[in-house]
């Protein structure tokens, strides 16, 4: 079974997640853009019993562009988010792929928003394609 750390700059706050993500996806709402500071956000989804946070985290509830938003938990020293709490889906659990630092982690399989998508961000193919 694939076990991985996802973790802030600083080290100080992690998460272990054990199997699969259930879900790879990219978010080009406006929302994740103002987050990440980049075009889009890229989220692995895990269900909650697989992933086991280790650390002190503040968290931030942002509404999203629909829907009830998420609760993001991120390291108060260096400010990084490790992981975040879908409010919609309490079962699971998001993490941003950046946060495992594995340039051979797998593609997203979904790309939401796109109605908001920079138009020089080209999405994976094949993957499924949500305005």
């Amino acid at each position: 079974m694939m076990d991985r750390i996802a973790s802030c700059s600083c080290g100080q706050l992690t998460a272990r997640v054990v199997g699969a993500p259930v879900r790879i996806s990219i978010c080009h709402c406006l929302a994740c853009q103002r987050r990440t500071g980049g075009p889009f956000s890229e989220q692995a989804r895990f269900p909650r019993e697989s992933v086991t946070p280790t650390g002190v985290s503040s968290e931030y509830v942002q509404a999203g562009d629909d829907g009830p938003g998420a609760r993001f938990h991120f390291c108060p020293r260096c400010s990084a988010t490790v992981y975040y709490e879908p409010l919609g889906l309490p079962e699971y659990i998001s993490i941003p792929v950046g946060a495992f630092a594995d340039p051979g982690f797998p593609a997203p399989t979904v790309s939401v928003y796109e109605g908001r998508k920079h138009g020089w961000v080209v999405p994976p193919s094949p993957a499924e394609h949500f305005q």
